[in-house]
């Protein structure tokens, strides 16, 4: 049940967000839209507002935004085709827009509950070289082999390439005098990485949450685009893609783990779909910007019916390969304990 609840509200948050940015973009540059829905399927709730139906519907499993002559011939002056390419084009990506703000939104407010390192030892692990050379919980890091420590990534980075073979000098601040400590590095059996054994303290503050939304929303696309990379050079297949399934299988995970986690996936979720949807694949938004941008290039449109002809082709494509992901997926995480 409580998975259940964590995958709608995810896919909820993420589909309104994404459907949201069509929507406003439309409603900024003049389109007429004629409905705004978020769930597919039968309708559980709709009204009208002005010109637009504004509809709540059964399966939470996607949202659309219907515009006036967007997929069909439209004689009405506010029309999609008849806005001026660049409006279609702010129409267009602006869903995937919203689902970046979307990202930074909620990784701002994981970075502010969880807070950020500071150079302030929070503690030092038993037997560790930092305890056995002497640090003390509450000493304040000021240099590591006499570079100038500004933040917590500088202690990670410069212990993370030293040598285990020869000893380090950390020099530190207790209680206003500075203090100099050899330490000889070793290898944490954890995850591989050179360390001293110390953990820094935490402190929130709004200016250190933002940046962090801001930069793990970057490292976010990053992974993302290396993941691209390795896709195309055949480094990863079908087995390391994930569909609806593996989505709700891994929302459920993240949901043992308190709302951080949930959020924190939730920025990575929506992340993933704002760069996925502005592909220049058939069926997607990067490819209707494809469209109008070679529009604006001949200088007229492509006729439409063949527009339509090849998003079609490209949706039923993108289903062919939602059924393989979803049926890997069963297997993967053996959904029906077979």
């Amino acid at each position: 049940m409580v998975t259940a609840v964590a995958a709608i509200f995810v896919f909820l948050m993420v589909i309104l967000f994404h459907e949201f940015g069509h929507f406003i973009a439309a409603k900024s540059v003049g389109i007429k839209v004629n409905e705004f829905s978020i769930g597919m399927g039968p309708k559980v709730f709709q009204k009208k507002q002005g010109e637009t139906k504004y509809s709540l519907r059964l399966l939470p499993i996607g949202g659309y935004v219907s515009m006036e002559g967007e997929d069909q011939k439209s004689d009405d002056p506010r029309s999609f085709n008849k806005a001026s390419p660049w409006a279609r084009i702010v129409t267009v990506s602006a869903g995937a827009i919203m689902n970046f703000i979307l990202a930074v939104i909620v990784l701002i407010v994981v970075s502010f509950n969880v807070g950020s390192p500071t150079t302030t030892v929070e503690e030092t692990i038993k037997n560790s070289p930092a305890e056995r050379a002497g640090i003390l919980s509450g000493d304040i890091i000021k240099s590591i082999n006499g570079i100038e420590v500004k933040d917590w990534n500088t202690i990670v980075n410069e212990i993370s390439s030293s040598s285990t073979d020869e000893e380090i000098t950390i020099g530190v601040t207790r209680n206003g005098q500075n203090i100099n400590y050899s330490i000889k590095p070793t290898v944490s059996k954890e995850d591989n990485r050179v360390v001293i054994g110390i953990t820094p303290k935490y402190e929130k503050s709004i200016s250190a949450a933002i940046a962090g939304g801001f930069k793990e929303t970057g490292r976010m696309f990053k992974a993302m685009f290396d993941f691209i990379t390795m896709l195309f050079k055949g480094q990863v297949g079908a087995k390391d893609l994930s569909g609806p399934v593996g989505v709700i299988y891994t929302i459920g995970e993240a949901t043992k783990y308190g709302i951080n986690n949930l959020l924190y996936l939730l920025g990575f979720i929506s992340v993933n779909l704002g760069v996925f949807n502005l592909f220049p694949l058939p069926a997607l938004d990067g490819s209707r910007i494809v469209f109008i941008l070679i529009e604006l290039i001949r200088g007229k449109p492509i006729n439409p019916e063949k527009e339509g002809y090849v998003h079609f082709i490209g949706f039923i494509l993108l289903m062919l390969l939602m059924m393989v992901v979803t049926y890997v997926d069963i297997n993967r995480f053996n959904i029906f304990g077979r």
